[in-house]
């Protein structure tokens, strides 16, 4: 298997590189519960939130040599980020809302991963990870992030574009939509034990029209910053749609169906008027419990500290995706 190393007009200075700590840290629940409603308490499964400590010890990213550039696709003046901070805390609500949640979910069994593809397709298919890695040539491609939440960061993914699997599979011409589902099971992922939470509609699902599955942004990552993706941000594969809020990310995903109506998805079942399905980064609309014009990009010191700039429309890739909703 080759790794490749694409330069591409969404890549990112890495200046402008979240660290991998703070990346990992992400996804606190919002303190206390607000009213009776569960989305009160609730934030998406990819919100993520740090533990605001400082740590000046940064490393830098560097690429793996394994990891190497296409040669269709030069470099130029793009420089790989500096290596982030070690990961403190990580919630999966799967697995709790501790702030230790990064060892509550190396319970995930990721041994012998498959992902089956099927529903309206001439090709359904089983991929057991090592098939995904071998059949489809992964990249490194460094994306803008957005949380719901109003923070923003900058991360280097390690994956393959949806599209390969698309065309892997052929959806036949019924398929207007693409349901993404999660990894569960009751016995291991306990979840969260406070009532409020006891009729959440796992396991985690979330949707696409076929034509944004199909665009050149959309990405399956099993990797960050040149790693395995960590079971706690869900090994080992999972979207990334850097266009979208990041609840739109599945996680840990065990099956990819292609259908003709639209999917039921986890946090627009909850409460579809907080967190829609379409869920494009719009600094116009706001969120019903808070403005989306502006985010804070995090970086080291308390949340507070963090530098505060205008959210883009489409998180800052208009050009690549405008079209899809004229």
């Amino acid at each position: 298997m080759t790794l490749i190393k694409v330069s591409q007009i969404w890549d990112i200075p890495d200046r402008q590189i979240t660290p991998e700590s703070v990346f990992m840290n992400r996804r606190k629940l919002l303190k206390g519960l607000m009213g009776a409603g569960i989305t009160a308490s609730l934030l998406p499964l990819t919100a993520c939130r740090t533990t605001g400590e400082s740590n000046s010890t940064l490393s830098p990213y560097q690429t793996p040599e394994s990891i190497i550039q296409n040669p269709e696709f030069p470099q130029g003046d793009l420089q790989i980020t500096p290596q982030s901070l070690s990961s403190q805390y990580n919630n999966f609500y799967e697995f709790g809302t501790t702030k230790s949640i990064q060892q509550a979910a190396q319970a995930l069994p990721t041994e012998n991963w498959k992902v089956e593809v099927g529903g309206l397709v001439k090709n359904p298919q089983t991929y057991d990870i090592d098939d995904l890695r071998k059949t489809f040539d992964l990249e490194e491609r460094v994306y803008r992030f957005r949380c719901v939440e109003a923070w923003a960061m900058v991360v280097p993914w390690l994956g393959f574009p949806m599209r390969k699997l698309i065309e892997a599979v052929e959806p036949t011409s019924e398929a207007k939509f693409v349901r993404f589902t999660s990894w569960y099971d009751k016995e291991i992922s306990t979840g969260p034990s406070w009532s409020p939470f006891s009729n959440i509609p796992w396991p985690y699902t979330e949707g696409l029209r076929i034509e944004e599955m199909a665009n050149e942004l959309a990405f399956f990552a099993t990797g960050i910053y040149g790693k395995d993706l960590p079971k706690q941000h869900g090994a080992p594969i999972r979207q990334v749609i850097p266009w979208k809020y990041g609840f739109k990310g599945a996680k840990s995903i065990v099956k990819i169906d292609f259908l003709d109506t639209q999917p039921a998805t986890f946090w627009n079942t909850i409460d579809a008027n907080e967190y829609d399905f379409e869920a494009n980064v719009n600094p116009d609309k706001p969120h019903p419990r808070w403005s989306q014009a502006t985010e804070r990009v995090i970086s080291e010191g308390a949340p507070f500290t963090w530098p505060r700039q205008p959210t883009l429309p489409y998180n800052g890739y208009g050009e690549w995706v405008a079209h899809l909703y004229g």
